[in-house]
């Protein structure tokens, strides 16, 4: 993940990079330096060439990657391939992908990342304005009409549109968002839950409440809707791990499952950190202390960080150890899990939620295949 831009035109109320524990984006250069830029690129290539690896993929981040303009985008997709084709022996795959807020996405930028074989993903908490509450700018105002204009957009253009965030929302009604955001015709859905864990809970899941399942029951509900309906339509990549993962596959996303981590991050600066959703748990969490012009990405590979989360389940606690549904929640995701006093080594603070969703997905696959994947798994 490679950041072009440390500042955003929202300020929604739920981001982990502005309103969370971490501040360290106040001392970073609002945009990419030029020395960053290339070195990132040449990063890439040497370790596309060392590893011998025949694909990766590329994000291009922020707060929004897009306040640049389409060419830094553009330029920093082109070095990256250009360092790729250099350094490496084999074919090597480069997807490149930009995550917006969609306010900046006007025909002219869509038409150039598509030209540049960049696909666009956009954050939305629904397809109705009263969904999007808390994707506001700066002075309070809402984001909605320049967010859904940028989609209009990007509907022309099925090749680039790579599909929506959607942060998950206990006062909307899932179905509700579900057949809100179809809308748009995603080719695929993301519902994420809140960053959010033990020193910071998340709406509704307060100290009194740790048991109970609000997030599990609305994605219980989105899921009912989708696997009833839309499921050959659209992905959704939280059901569709969790259903992998239960039929005995193995999984690639963070929130469950027990691959290990495969991203990081390269800051405006060139700092190489953690993924920076680690940013809610404390100051400084995501930091390595490495940084592009002096360390490879292997050497980011022996930071303890980075190395615990390449243990699979024995990095994880006693309690999630002996949980039945290990293999399949994993843990919850890493940032999930952070607790004052022992760090990670915790269950999520959606730990009954991920259990209720799980324990759900199960059964409608059993009705439908007839054997619990629980059992046979």
């Amino acid at each position: 993940m490679l950041k072009l831009h440390s500042r955003c035109n929202l300020l929604c109320s739920y981001c982990y990079v502005y309103t969370a524990a971490d501040t360290s984006w106040r001392r970073r250069p609002a945009r990419v330096t030029e020395a960053v830029l290339t070195r990132s690129a040449e990063r890439i290539g040497e370790h596309v060439a060392t590893h011998r690896l025949s694909r990766i993929r590329v994000e291009l981040h922020g707060g929004e990657p897009l306040l640049g303009g389409a060419e830094t985008a553009l330029r920093q997709a082109a070095e990256v391939r250009a360092a790729v084709r250099a350094a490496s022996a084999t074919d090597c795959e480069v997807q490149v992908s930009v995550q917006t807020n969609g306010t900046l996405l006007t025909p002219d930028v869509v038409r150039r990342l598509a030209a540049g074989g960049i696909r666009v993903g956009v954050s939305l908490d629904g397809g109705r304005p009263d969904h999007n509450k808390r994707r506001v700018d700066h002075a309070g105002r809402p984001s909605w009409h320049a967010a859904t204009r940028g989609l209009a957009v990007l509907a022309g253009h099925p090749e680039t549109y790579a599909g929506i965030l959607c942060t998950i929302d206990l006062d909307l009604d899932p179905v509700e968002v579900y057949d809100s955001l179809l809308e748009f015709r995603p080719a695929a859905l993301d519902l994420l839950l809140p960053h959010a864990n033990w020193a910071s809970p998340p709406p509704g899941k307060g100290p009194s409440s740790a048991g109970s399942t609000p997030y599990g029951e609305w994605l219980a509900h989105a899921f009912d809707r989708w696997f009833d309906g839309g499921r050959y339509r659209t992905r959704i990549r939280l059901f569709t791990e969790i259903i992998g993962l239960l039929l005995g596959f193995s999984g690639g996303a963070e929130a469950v499952g027990l691959s290990p981590v495969a991203a990081v991050l390269v800051e405006t600066d060139g700092g190489i950190e953690q993924v920076d959703s680690l940013k809610a748990a404390y100051q400084e969490a995501p930091a390595t202390g490495m940084d592009v012009f002096s360390h490879s990405f292997d050497d980011v590979l022996e930071h303890p960080g980075i190395a615990a989360r390449q243990l699979g389940a024995d990095a994880l606690s006693d309690e999630c150890r002996s949980c039945p549904l290990l293999r399949v929640c994993g843990g919850g995701h890493y940032a999930h899990r952070y607790r004052r006093g022992s760090g990670f080594r915790n269950r999520s603070v959606y730990c009954a939620d991920l259990d209720m969703l799980i324990r759900h997905i199960a059964r409608r696959l059993e009705a439908v295949l007839g054997i619990d994947p629980l059992l046979s798994g």
